[in-house]
């Protein structure tokens, strides 16, 4: 069974998906994440993701953008990669999701895209830790729980983009800005340019390995590697292996509360039914996985400094495409030709002819190269704390989906 049969989502328009992080994004909380795998969850991940491949070939950052590369054969799934509220217009309102609620179908957004994958993978472990393991699996099954396994990988990187949490100007895509005086529009450049710049800035010393070896393995010779280590080493932590705690290693617990009701005892596929015909709203938030409760203080930032009101006024906005088949939080791409990996995505961006923004901007759009907005978000480690979250979160639910797994010995 393929995963569109199995997620509660009623007829829509062809639409293209919408994507946050750009590749690079995607793939470093991807990574992040595997770093922080209990060893024996990861080759449990593999048998799923690569069923003929050797386990020592596994990697989560392969996989991570696969739900945007399917975008023109899964287009019913492009409402699942964001969220905004009906109220909410940063920064003179911010609702999220205000008194009218959510924007869409109900439950058809990133939120209830993570709550449904993750009752997926559930069922698929509860099922098959009894029968022997993931070889005890049907093809279908398999498939089924590969594309869940997927999409809440995708997922967990979109839900911790701050602009995939608001809908006004399609998530910014609408809002065209001036980047170190060339065009490009809000949410372009928090996809990558601001990733892109940090790169630039990265001290030499990030290119030594990182003291603790199976984390430093994970790695895999990307340009962003340096990226990923500075965020180890100075922002979660190494505990024991560095003499200096990470800036939010005090943080890390709360970044893993989820105080909400114990999940559901009802199957995944009756609450399905349930939502499909409208009898009761799936809760987006349990004890493994709460988005809705995450994704709160992620988009306040949207109304703290993302959205500066001078860009209110024309002429930041440029037309919304009325045809159906387009979506409202589709945004331009970072290689020619569609979806790219994070090493071509940055090594576009970090220089040559072909990378966003290459038209001169109008004096007219408002400049958020500055010390007053890149300079202050890089201050202030706010998209290396927003990857970072993503990370550890996907980290935290695969090993607590897959650890009974672990515990039957059965892969």
């Amino acid at each position: 069974m393929r995963l569109q049969n199995a997620l509660p989502v009623v007829a829509l328009a062809a639409v293209q998906p919408a994507l946050a992080w750009g590749a690079a994004g995607h793939e470093i909380v991807a990574t992040l994440a595997q770093m922080h795998l209990h060893p024996p969850v990861l080759p449990v991940i593999c048998s799923i993701l690569y069923p003929t491949e050797p386990a020592a070939s596994c990697s989560l950052a392969s996989v991570a953008t696969w739900a945007d590369k399917i975008r023109f054969r899964a287009r019913w799934s492009a409402p699942l990669h964001y969220v905004g509220g009906l109220d909410d217009y940063p920064p003179d309102s911010c609702e999220f999701p205000g008194t009218r609620g959510w924007a869409g179908k109900q439950n058809i957004n990133v939120l209830g895209g993570i709550r449904n994958v993750t009752n997926i993978l559930t069922e698929f472990v509860s099922d098959n830790s009894a029968r022997g393991g993931v070889q005890a699996a049907s093809a279908s099954e398999l498939e089924l729980a590969q594309e869940a396994l997927k999409f809440l990988i995708h997922f967990l990187g979109d839900v911790h983009q701050p602009l995939h949490l608001t809908g006004r100007d399609r998530g910014g895509n609408s809002v065209k800005v001036s980047w170190n005086g060339r065009v490009t529009n809000l949410h372009s450049l928090w996809d990558g340019l601001l990733i892109a710049k940090a790169l630039r800035s990265i001290p030499r010393n990030y290119t030594v390995p990182l003291p603790v070896p199976p984390m430093e393995a994970q790695l895999r010779g990307t340009i962003y590697d340096p990226y990923i280590r500075r965020i180890m080493w100075d922002g979660i932590g190494l505990g024991s292996y560095s003499d200096v705690p990470g800036r939010w290693e005090d943080e890390l617990e709360d970044w893993l509360a989820c105080p909400a009701a114990p999940a559901q005892t009802q199957g995944f596929f009756s609450r399905a039914a349930q939502f499909v015909l409208g009898s009761k709203s799936l809760e987006t938030d349990d004890q493994l996985a709460c988005p809705r409760f995450w994704a709160g203080p992620i988009h306040e930032l949207n109304c703290d400094f993302i959205w500066p009101h001078a860009l209110d006024p024309e002429p930041h906005h440029s037309s919304v495409h009325e045809d159906a088949d387009i979506d409202d939080h589709a945004h331009e791409h970072n290689c020619e030709g569609g979806v790219c990996s994070g090493d071509e995505e940055m090594h576009s961006l970090l220089g040559g002819p072909g990378n966003i923004g290459a038209v001169p901007a109008s004096s007219h759009y408002l400049e958020l190269d500055t010390p007053e907005y890149s300079g202050a978000i890089a201050k202030a480690w706010v998209v290396e704390k927003l990857l970072a979250q993503g990370g550890i979160r996907l980290a935290a639910m695969l090993n607590e989906i897959f650890e009974p797994l672990v515990e039957q010995g059965s892969v």
